[in-house]
This record gives C-alpha cells, sequence and structure tokens, in this order.
C-alpha cells in the first residue's frame, strides 16, 4: 500500500517525521508520502528514521490560488529540494502566511476572540509552517471550542467572515514550477466542496498543458460522484490516478492508509520525473 499525502508537525500534523515513518510502517504501509504544506524541513527526519520494507517519498504540498480566488492544492512529489524557483516559491508562500495570520487575528480580536500570534506560535514546532490549524489549536487551547474540526466548522472556514485569503501562486505556475525541479505535479482533493469553491472540469485542461501528472481521486472529502468525475477527467487527459489519506494525526479523522494507490499507477507517476528519487533502505 502506498499513501501518497500525509503531514508531519513541520506544518499542521501532530505527528514529528520519525512518528509518522512509524506508525506507516505499523500500519503495513510499503510506500509514504511526506508532504507537508509549502516545506521541506521535515525531509531529514524522515530520511533518518526511514524502517526497513518502506519506501520515503518526499514532496510538498504547494498552496495554489486560481485568478478567481479558488484555493488549490497541488502535491509536488519526487522533485529537487535544493531547485531555487521552487524554494523560493514556497518561501514566499510561507512568508505571506504570517501576514495572513495577523489580518485573521485581528478580525477575531474584533469578535471578542481573545486570541494573540503569541498564542498560535505557541501551538507551532520548530520550523513549521503556520497555517489556519495552528490557530485552531490555539482557541481550543483557550476553551473557545473542543476541537480544530469545530473551529473550522464554525468560524475559520472558506466562506467565514475571518476568512483572509494569501499570496499563493496560480495553479499552472505551481504546476510548472515543480516540473521544471524535475519533480510530478498532482492535484489534491480537487472536488471537495466542504472546503469552499472548487475548480470546474473545464480548467483541467489549462492544468494539463502545464503539465499535470495525476490527480487524487480517492480521498475521504470526495463522494463517489466525485472520484468518478475525476477518473473520467483522469482517462480523458491520461493522468495517473492516485489515493491518500491527508494524514494530519490527531489532527483531523483521517486515518493513516485509508486511501492509497495502486503500485501501478504510482509506478507511471515515477516514471514521469526526471529522476528515481524514491528513498528506500
Amino acid at each position: 500500500m502506498i499513501d501518497l499525502h500525509t503531514h508531519s508537525n513541520f506544518s499542521d500534523g501532530t505527528d514529528t517525521p520519525t512518528e509518522l515513518i512509524n506508525k506507516a510502517h505499523a500500519a503495513g504501509l510499503t510506500g509514504i508520502a511526506l508532504t507537508d504544506h509549502d516545506t521541506v524541513a521535515g525531509w531529514q527526519e524522515a530520511i533518518d528514521h526511514l524502517r526497513p520494507g518502506l519506501s520515503l517519498i518526499l514532496g510538498s504540498e504547494i498552496s495554489c490560488q486560481t485568478l478567481d480566488g479558488i484555493s488549490v492544492h497541488m502535491l509536488g512529489l519526487l522533485f529537487d529540494p535544493e531547485n531555487p524557483e521552487l524554494s523560493s516559491m514556497m518561501a514566499q508562500t510561507r512568508d505571506n502566511r504570517v501576514g495572513r495570520m495577523a489580518k485573521i487575528i485581528a478580525r477575531l480580536n474584533s469578535a471578542d476572540y481573545e486570541i494573540t500570534m503569541d498564542d498560535v506560535e505557541a501551538q507551532l514546532s520548530d520550523g513549521a509552517t503556520l497555517g489556519r490549524p495552528h490557530l485552531a489549536d490555539a482557541l481550543v487551547a483557550k476553551g473557545y471550542m473542543k476541537s480544530r474540526d469545530q473551529v473550522f466548522a464554525e468560524i475559520l472556514h472558506n466562506d467565514s467572515p475571518f476568512y483572509v485569503s494569501h499570496y499563493s501562486p496560480t495553479p499552472e505556475v505551481a504546476i510548472q514550477t515543480i516540473k521544471a525541479a524535475g519533480g510530478v505535479a498532482v492535484i489534491a482533493h480537487a472536488m471537495s466542496s466542504l472546503r469552499g469553491r472548487v475548480v470546474s472540469v473545464e480548467s483541467f485542461a489549462s492544468y494539463v498543458d502545464a503539465g499535470l501528472d495525476g490527480i487524487e481521486v480517492f480521498h475521504r472529502d470526495h463522494t463517489q460522484p466525485n472520484r468518478d468525475l475525476l477518473s473520467q477527467i483522469a482517462n480523458e487527459f491520461d493522468l495517473v490516478k492516485t489515493g491518500s489519506s491527508d494524514y494530519h494525526g490527531n489532527g483531523k479523522l483521517n486515518q493513516l492508509a485509508e486511501f492509497h494507490t495502486d503500485p501501478e499507477e504510482f509506478a507511471k507517476l515515477e516514471a514521469r520525473a526526471n529522476a528515481r528519487r524514491v528513498i528506500k533502505r
């Protein structure tokens, strides 16, 4: 079993990379991708603690936004982490998250939520990418809500008056940058309407023109009709179909390996990278 989308505490997961590797091994996975948001900071720890029989597919979940403001997440896998353009793009996105967080906090303060940037930063591990889940954890710690899920359902969803957008590349630019770094690009949970507006079916042609390699078809936030439609799109454009847990540890209900990628599909995906970068012990 191969799980191509997981997070550690270097972004908004709750497990260290070491804990993630150990859990993946215990779950019987043969391959796992570490895809923290806009960072590769957790890669080395995952490599250092890789277990025999478990392949490590390194990547990042790149935050994107369409020109009309729809949030898109692009999984970049098997890329060269030293590529300056990709590194710069991720760094710019991380830097802009700080300003965005300050604006969200100001809106919450005006609605009588007593929360500070220090409260949010207290929820981050060293080197982690700042995000709304850390704000959610801070609100839980202050007693405003009982869980991350409740916070997002009630006040931090994309249609909330507290929502603030932030800089991120378009999906096309992200795909092109991932490809230029030698990696492969897979659009994540593209039809998850629970997260807000979703991209149109017509937009996939533009993503394919930019170099899109695959679609995350099998994901807990996709209904069966969603999966059927995404499978049809993948067939039409000869794209790889992946399945993933989007595991975050205690941060979400998603369970490691609850959805996975067929090894034959992963072999097609790996063949599209410019080098074989899967790490094994």
